[in-house]
């Protein structure tokens, strides 16, 4: 029999395991497997909640006058190496869709990277959660 001070604590255990019981899947439920991004051939598509989870964000690429030159620049953030050294970033063409995009950097100032070669002005590209971006994309980790 239980000691009259430890009745507390014997109906909390109760209760606790009966409240984590219905926690349970349910009898033929089926849980649905969801994948929070998808890649293929250098483009990723991410779903609502791994955006959400990644806080993506993105900036237009730019032109700029350095040294009386109309040039395209990109935030450095947006730019990420590959093994070989290649240069990249990852623009936004539509909504949750990144595509790894090959650039030639001429120089970086900064914050700032000049390009030699690159998407168009006002292209969307990420400048947050590249690395995680290429991850995906690359199958880094796996």
């Amino acid at each position: 029999m239980l000691h009259p001070n430890r009745y507390p604590m014997f109906i909390l255990i109760l209760m606790l395991t009966v409240a984590l019981a219905g926690c349970g899947a349910k009898e033929g439920a089926s849980a649905e497997k969801v994948q929070p991004a998808t890649s293929d051939n250098g483009t990723v598509v991410l779903t609502e909640k791994a955006a959400d989870r990644l806080q993506v964000e993105t900036a237009a690429v730019r032109e700029e006058q350095i040294d009386g030159q109309t040039r395209l620049v990109v935030p450095y953030s947006a730019l990420i190496y590959d093994n070989n050294g290649g240069t990249w970033i990852y623009t936004s063409p539509d909504p949750l869709t990144y595509v790894r995009t090959a650039v030639t950097v001429d120089f970086i100032e900064g914050d700032m990277v000049v390009l030699a070669d690159g998407p168009g002005v006002g292209t969307d590209v990420a400048t947050v959660a590249v690395a995680e971006l290429y991850g995906t994309d690359t199958g880094v980790g796996k």
